[in-house]
């Protein structure tokens, strides 16, 4: 193998570099940036409450009576932010209760850990709520006919139709339940 040969990719690459474009693409498949948001969130909630701050031989103990209950919502947020990582389906629930605990860390645990972690969970909640599957790339179609031609020539003289759909009474519900069928619900159980 001489330095002009190129590495087949998997094969001779790195395993950092396959790994990389791994993590890479598992990162680009859900709202990876939301949950480690509402990870950090969680962290400084759950913390500062139990931590101590030494100023010389002065001890400053930020305890409050509450520090149970910031430990469950730091914990929960950590939950939260795993669980937007590995079951992305549960996104929205997820969000709006990472957004709902940011909320009830402020009067609970100092300030939601001293505005950082509820900065952190709410901006976190946010994205993961707002957050969409990206749709595949659809496939690039060919232009048939030349520069010269209409919108919609062909080139060959006459232009393509359009398939003709009978749009007049039909219903695009495909539930089942629809009034014209007298399957509305109220005698369907049986």
């Amino acid at each position: 193998m001489s330095a002009e040969t190129p590495a087949a990719p998997g094969n001779d690459e790195h395993y950092l570099r396959v790994f990389r474009r791994n993590f890479r693409a598992w990162r680009g498949t859900r709202p990876f940036w939301a949950g480690l948001f509402v990870m950090l969130g969680g962290l400084p909630i759950a913390y500062f409450p139990y931590a101590n701050l030494r100023l010389g031989h002065l001890t400053l103990a930020m305890a409050t009576t509450a520090g149970a209950g910031s430990l469950i919502i730091g914990v929960l947020l950590v939950v939260l932010g795993l669980s937007l990582w590995f079951q992305k389906h549960v996104r929205v629930f997820a969000g709006v209760a990472a957004i709902l605990l940011a909320l009830v860390s402020i009067p609970v645990s100092n300030l939601g850990g001293f505005l950082i972690g509820f900065l952190f969970a709410l901006i976190g909640g946010a994205m993961a709520v707002s957050w969409a599957e990206g749709a595949p790339p659809a496939p690039a179609r060919a232009d048939v006919g030349g520069t010269d031609t209409a919108p919609g020539d062909t080139g060959l003289g006459k232009a393509p139709q359009a398939p003709v759909t009978d749009t007049v009474g039909a219903s695009d519900d495909l539930s089942g339940t629809s009034p014209g069928n007298e399957a509305n619900g109220r005698h369907s159980a049986g």
